[in-house]
């Protein structure tokens, strides 16, 4: 059957975080699916601080600080998806970034994958989530400043 516009991605995979640059590459991805007639597909990883490993209460208080931080965005996902009439799935994983989203991506078998460019300064000495995905990837990788 021909598609009239359908060249793009039928899937596009964007790491979240609640940061500005993750949430332009939401933007970003959902403008792009609303083009192409394809899939949003939204993870969220909670990642374990490194020093709060060691004390129960600052376990708890991250991981309360997360759960707040990934339910704003899925409740402000729901909502631009439904305004732009996108079919969006929010996924919720723990661990290293970078391993839960190569494993969605994989999972899903997902086309394109959207990430938002690290502000940390440390990042450009030993590489970011998005260096890494875009060195490694074995799909498209757009990284959104």
């Amino acid at each position: 059957m021909f598609e009239l516009g359908t060249d793009g991605p039928r899937s596009i995979l964007v790491g979240v975080d609640g940061t500005e640059t993750s949430l332009r590459a939401g933007s970003y991805a959902a403008g792009l699916a609303r083009r192409q007639g394809a899939q949003v597909i939204v993870l969220f990883v909670h990642v374990p601080a490194g020093g709060g490993l060691l004390n129960p209460q600052l376990m708890e208080l991250q991981r309360q600080s997360q759960v707040s931080v990934v339910d704003e965005l899925r409740e402000e996902a729901h909502r631009n998806a439904a305004a732009l009439g996108l079919h969006i799935t929010f996924h919720e994983r723990h661990g290293n970034p970078y391993l839960e989203l190569v494993r969605l991506a994989d999972e899903l078998r997902v086309d394109a994958v959207v990430v938002g460019a690290s502000m940390q300064a440390g990042h450009r000495l030993i590489g970011s989530l998005a260096t890494r995905l875009v060195r490694d990837a074995r799909w498209p990788v757009t990284v959104v400043p």
